[in-house]
This record gives C-alpha cells, structure tokens and sequence, in this order.
C-alpha cells in the first residue's frame, strides 16, 4: 500500500520540506506542518497559493497525480479583481495564448465566495472602488503560475489563489495547515 497525504496549505507556505539557499529562513516549508518521513510533494502549489497539495511515498503514485499526460482535473477557487463577464470566462474555458503556447480547454464560472473559507493571513489587497469575484476554474495542464497569467490575460488578476481539488481527492474536511492521510 501506498500512503497519500492530503494537506491544506497555507498562504506562505514553501511545497518543500527545505528552504535551501536561504539559511536561517523566515520562509515556511512542509516540514514545519508534515511529520511524516520519506514523503514528497505530487506537484507543486506556489507561496503565495493555498489548499489542496497532495504527498506521497510512491513514486509511481506521485507521478501519476502530476504529471500532465495522465489529465487529472485540479479544480481552483480563484478571487480576481473585478467582474469577470461571459466573455471573459469563455476564454478561460476555450483556452488562452500564453508565451508558453496555448492553454488546453478549461471549465471556467462564476461562484459566490464560499461559506467554509477561512480568513488569509495577509488579507488580500482591497480597493473600494473595484469589485472583487470568486471564479471556479478547473485545467487539465499546470503550468507555471497558469491560473494567474490566465486571469490576468484577460484582465482580472488573481487576489487568491485557493486549489479545492486534485482528481477525485478534495480538501474537503481539512482545515488550514492540516492534514490527512490514506492508504492508497
């Protein structure tokens, strides 16, 4: 059997168990939260992203959860400034031209900010006289930073950045800086 850990990451949080480089660190890393040993990340989810990440001591598990061939769905709540209009999210779903290609279709909508979700520590930035929106947006690709560079292609940058769901795995039940294991 194989163990699958299910963490939800916090706001600032490194996807490594080490801030090499930087001795002496402030920065937060796994294993600051992880105490499970001869465990890796399957994918990665930037500092400044939070929710779901998934880890695991199978690498063969490990690398089907992220590597793109095998297409596993990873759903994001996604905070942009503004109000995305139909257009917007057709072109989320149909796919964007970024400097690295086009993305592959998506399942882009609009949601209402959920009701489970905890306050981020730093708050995001708040301007008064724009609006803020929570889409859903679910890729079947990662690229790096991609939720944000599609947002943000088509005018509503992300303010937060919250993954919900990898596969059939969810962060469901998990609060901030916890975790939950399985055995696969």
């Amino acid at each position: 059997m194989s163990l699958l850990i299910l963490f939800n990451k916090p706001f600032g949080v490194l996807s490594q168990f080490t801030d090499k480089g930087t001795e002496g660190s402030p920065r937060a890393t796994l294993s600051d939260f992880i105490s499970e040993k001869d465990v890796y990340p399957a994918g990665r989810l930037d500092r400044d992203s939070e929710g779901l990440l998934l880890l695991t001591d199978d690498g063969k598990l490990q690398a089907k959860l992220s590597n793109p061939k095998f297409k596993e769905p990873k759903t994001y709540l996604v905070q942009v400034e503004g109000t995305p209009d139909d257009a917007a999210l057709t072109a989320l779903a149909q796919g964007i031209v970024l400097k690295d290609g086009l993305t592959k279709p998506a399942e882009a909508r609009r949601v209402a900010e959920p009701l489970w979700l905890w306050p981020r520590t730093p708050p995001i930035r708040v301007r008064q006289a724009i609006p803020d929106t929570w889409i859903e947006l679910t890729l079947r690709e990662g690229r790096n930073r991609q939720v944000r560079r599609m947002t943000a292609h088509v005018g509503h940058p992300t303010l937060r950045l919250i993954r919900v769901r990898i596969g059939s795995y969810t962060l469901e039940g998990i609060p901030q800086g916890e975790w939950t294991k399985r055995n696969v």
